[in-house]
């Protein structure tokens, strides 16, 4: 079958008997594809980016397309592992990426760039599971960062305890786990053992994951256990600190054999947040209960009289940790939020002097040259 006549094929059913409904899609997807469907395009699901092209899953197979035209300057709306795209036939003998649709959810964080930018890690995302190892003590800190930008992102934050056969005692690091992810799951597992993995490949049937963590989690490992198959490399981690160098180097797609897929990502260094006050907000609901009780409105959980967070911290029910953790996320996101202000400000006052440049010069000719 050509790539044109599988055009026709693929978007003759919007059911779950769809060729792509192994992938994800779903009536939704259906209903934001059919204006591209009548034009006689393809639908296909991005399953890897590099380089200008991309690899995307079809109802024929997968196909290597050029995404050029949708790779734009602004990182967040360029295209992405995860998303849903309308293929025609493009030159050079590769199909090409004519639109993208419009995106359920989407990870993004900010980059390590001066330019206040963000960049989009996975997209159309269920569930954001977040891979913290055992095999060092976990920085709940990082945890409550990953956090935050999972909320945002709309998708169901998971956290994952990796590595649970090199720790002696899981329970006092799954309570902690659990103090500073409030209403987030919190699995322990082992790829080595498999304990865990039923239980998590259960909570990943239905929707799209993703896989997040440092590098030296153990994603790798926990992706191969997953999929039941070696598709990611794996390497040791060190012994002093858990850490580990990069295996994943980029964003890949994967079919679970259970239902479902999980894009899994490189290990992140920098966790910088994006636009993520809400996301901000629901990690730390505990201490937006507590603020409820707070004398004054407005209280900074600072010094003021009457403050509950205050008075939790001071009787043990709230740790001092978690309250300065989170002032400091929301102090980056104001942060953030200002430069990307800054930024919008700088790029209309040069669009608007391009304007008046233009307009001049259209005056100038208009009049003619000058006697």
């Amino acid at each position: 079958m050509s790539f044109s006549d599988a055009t026709h094929a693929t978007h003759a059913s919007h059911s779950s008997a769809h060729p792509l409904a192994r992938y994800g899609w779903d009536e939704r997807t259906a209903e934001s594809f059919a204006p591209h469907g009548r034009q006689g395009l393809t639908p296909a699901r991005v399953v890897r980016v590099d380089r200008g092209r991309c690899d995307a899953v079809t109802a024929d197979g997968t196909v290597r397309a050029d995404s050029a035209s949708v790779t734009g300057p602004d990182p967040v709306r360029t295209v992405c592992t995860g998303d849903w795209a309308a293929l025609g036939p493009g030159t050079h003998g590769l199909p090409e990426v004519r639109a993208l649709l419009p995106r359920r959810t989407a990870f993004v964080r900010s980059t390590s760039s001066k330019r206040a930018e963000g960049q989009v890690l996975a997209a159309n995302v269920d569930h954001a599971v977040v891979a913290v190892s055992l095999a060092a003590e976990p920085d709940l800190g990082r945890l409550e960062r990953f956090l935050a930008l999972a909320w945002e992102s709309g998708a169901q934050p998971l956290v994952v305890l990796t590595k649970a056969d090199l720790a002696p005692d899981t329970g006092h690091v799954a309570a902690d786990a659990e103090t500073a992810a409030p209403g987030v799951p919190v699995l322990p597992v082992s790829a080595r053992t498999g304990a865990g993995l039923d239980a998590l490949a259960a909570a990943l049937r239905e929707g799209t994951a993703v896989l997040l963590g440092q590098s030296g989690a153990g994603k790798s490992t926990l992706v191969n256990a997953l999929v039941g198959q070696e598709v990611t490399a794996v390497r040791e981690a060190r012994d002093r600190d858990g850490k580990g160098r990069h295996t994943t180097t980029s964003r890949e797609l994967f079919l679970l054999p259970g239902g479902g897929v999980l894009i899994d990502t490189p290990g992140l260094r920098g966790v910088g947040l994006w636009d993520a006050g809400d996301g901000v907000d629901r990690t730390f609901a505990d201490i937006g209960e507590l603020a409820r009780e707070c004398r004054f409105p407005d209280c900074a959980h600072t010094a003021e009289p009457g403050c509950a967070v205050l008075a939790a911290v001071d009787d043990g029910t709230l740790p001092g940790r978690r309250l300065d953790s989170y002032r400091k996320l929301l102090r980056e996101n104001e942060y953030l939020a200002a430069r990307a202000d800054a930024r919008l400000r700088a790029e209309l006052r040069r669009d608007w002097k391009r304007k008046q440049a233009l307009g001049r010069h259209m005056a100038e000719r208009k009049r003619g040259p000058r006697r």
